[in-house]
């Protein structure tokens, strides 16, 4: 009989949101220390430039995160956009968390897992691939979000996106 190896993922949808939750408002903190170096000491604009490359990446990171909890979670379209533009709001992303824990919406298992319910629809025959193939989807996300991060350096800071 040949043994068979199942990824099992530890990180559940309450650890995954909150920690990239964490992390979006940590992001700010060196965003912020970068803009106050840059406009109020008058310093140095390195803060900014590392820092903007950080929280930008991380901002897609929690947005994707976000989605894919809501995907799983089942939660309301309102739910569903408050969670992804409280990263719009300086460290809002906490309470965000802190909100939807309390309401016992990040409870739970990833519910589209080898095994578990059946995927409907596109989005959650989406997630149910991610889940069934974790380190490829690991990749991929990577990549694409590399990408999507590539394409915004490209375009510089968002005042300058139209001018």
């Amino acid at each position: 009989m040949t043994p068979v190896f199942y990824l099992r993922t530890s990180m559940q949808p309450r650890t995954l949101f909150r920690t990239v939750a964490f992390a979006e408002a940590v992001t700010w903190t060196l965003l912020l220390i970068g803009l106050f170096l840059k406009y109020v000491t008058r310093t140095t604009d390195v803060g900014v430039s590392i820092a903007g490359g950080i929280h930008g990446f991380v901002f897609l990171c929690y947005a994707a995160t976000a989605a894919f909890t809501w995907i799983n979670q089942k939660w309301s379209t309102r739910t569903g956009l408050l969670a992804i533009a409280s990263a719009v709001i300086p460290y809002a992303t906490i309470p965000m968390e802190k909100s939807l824990d309390r309401r016992g919406l990040l409870a739970g298992d990833w519910r589209l897992t080898a095994g578990g319910e059946a995927p409907r629809g596109g989005f959650e025959k989406a997630q149910a691939w991610v889940l069934r193939n974790p380190i490829l989807a690991v990749v991929v996300t990577l990549v694409a979000v590399g990408a999507v991060f590539s394409f915004l350096l490209f375009m510089g800071p968002p005042g300058t996106w139209f001018s």
